[in-house]
């Protein structure tokens, strides 16, 4: 089949650089976002999102004519719903945005389209909550209309190449719509596409995420056991992955991002009675903001009035994404805890959170703080020298949560070092 007119739910972080990378190669794309700032600030020209290589391709996609940037939804051939879908308090999904999105079709489905859902969804989302919505037209999905789920699978970051270069998952109510969701995705994509159904493309995108935090919370309990036991963990891990079939990953103060610190809840929803050990994982990544927490109180003793730099606020090095930071929930922790925190994020040096300062660089970051914290291993923050921080710095206390800092040279500089997963026989070694 042919398309030449889509449809794009949502501009953040995927669903931007998916209208814009059609529009690219040839489509004519309506980029929907119901955010009136998102709307304006792609109207003036401006980008709401950093993602290298980013604002050179939408440029191109407004500038070519293919990409109009709107509120509401226009008939097309295809609709892509990239919406987010966030967690409530309980962490059961929040589907909000994907049937409000499903709602808006509604009026512009026709016989022969092709709807694919993107966004990050519990299992059976596509056949039990979209396709009942897209009904409401009086088409049948799979019979008058292609219906199909397809995960993005990519890195921020990396996203403009991930988009065009990775395997690509398509998920079809019935194989039709799969081979129509393939038709689609190959204006742009190289890597291999596979089919399966709807279901099994949900599930592949949240085994994936899970597998990872599976991964990530068992190197946070060693740097836990480390600590206990007055070990280097870092050196205990480097050792470790000698062996052929061993990779530890990195600990770290916890696990951020809209994929694996949300995906692992959607199956423990839909399955609380089986997914133990993704729940106990969950906990454990959840509660690691707090083990740093411990780490801090235990290098400046009393944190009520001390003046703690918290350096780097991301969910991950260099990329400017904010969404469930654990660095964001330990600032939290340590205001609740009476501290004077300012806070210093270099690729969001405007972000405002309540109850801190807000440093525009890193000289000002520093400057008379009585302790400071590494919270992301961003590179403007590891290359930071340990002699220009003393000079700036009230305090002589550092905590590396990352292990992103040579402890030896702050040492050298007058410094007491703490770092996680570092026991105490190590710090004072």
């Amino acid at each position: 089949m042919r398309f030449n007119k889509i449809c794009v739910f949502g501009l953040g972080y995927i669903g931007l650089p998916t209208a814009s990378t059609f529009a690219t190669h040839g489509l004519r794309v309506v980029g929907v976002d119901v955010n009136p700032q998102v709307i304006q600030t792609l109207h003036t020209g401006g980008l709401h999102i950093h993602e290298p290589g980013l604002r050179t391709l939408v440029q191109a996609a407004i500038g070519s004519g293919n990409l109009t940037i709107c509120e509401q939804a226009e008939a097309s051939d295809a609709f892509i719903i990239a919406v987010p879908t966030p967690f409530f308090e309980d962490k059961s999904a929040d589907l909000r945005f994907v049937t409000s999105a499903a709602e808006a079709i509604v009026p512009h489905l026709r016989p022969g389209n092709l709807v694919i859902l993107e966004s990050t969804s519990p299992p059976r989302t596509t056949v039990d909550i979209v396709a009942p919505i897209l009904q409401h037209s009086g088409l049948v999905p799979g019979s008058d209309f292609y219906l199909a789920y397809s995960p993005e699978r990519v890195l921020p970051g990396q996203i403009l190449r991930e988009l065009i270069e990775n395997a690509r998952v398509i998920g079809g109510v019935d194989h039709a719509s799969a081979e129509a969701g393939r038709e689609l995705y190959s204006v742009f994509v190289r890597g291999d596409i596979f089919l399966t159904d709807a279901t099994t493309a949900e599930m592949v995108k949240l085994m994936e995420n899970t597998y990872r935090d599976v991964n990530i919370g068992i190197a946070n309990e060693f740097a836990r056991l480390a600590d206990r036991f007055g070990i280097d963990v870092w050196e205990a891990i480097n050792l470790a992955n000698r062996h052929p079939r061993v990779n530890i990953l990195r600990p770290g103060p916890g696990v951020g991002g809209h994929c694996i610190s949300v995906d692992p809840w959607f199956l423990v929803e839909a399955a609380p009675d089986l997914a133990t050990l993704i729940r106990a994982t969950r906990q454990v990544n959840d509660s690691q903001p707090h083990y740093v927490l411990d780490l801090i109180q235990r290098a400046a003793g009393e944190l009520k009035g001390r003046q703690i730099t918290a350096l780097g606020l991301a969910y991950k090095p260099d990329v400017d994404d904010l969404r469930e930071s654990p660095a964001i929930e330990i600032v939290h922790l340590l205001v609740d805890a009476g501290a004077k925190v300012t806070v210093y994020e270099p690729y969001k040096p405007d972000a405002q959170l309540p109850g801190t300062r807000t440093a525009a660089s890193l000289t000002e970051a520093l400057q008379d703080a009585d302790l400071a914290v590494l919270l992301v291993a961003h590179k403007p923050l590891i290359e930071a020298q340990p002699t220009q921080a003393a000079a700036w710095m009230r305090g002589r206390l550092v905590v590396d949560a990352v292990n992103g800092w040579d402890a030896q040279s702050w040492q050298q500089a007058g410094f007491g070092v703490y770092r996680l997963g570092v026991g105490k026989l190590k710090v004072e070694g």
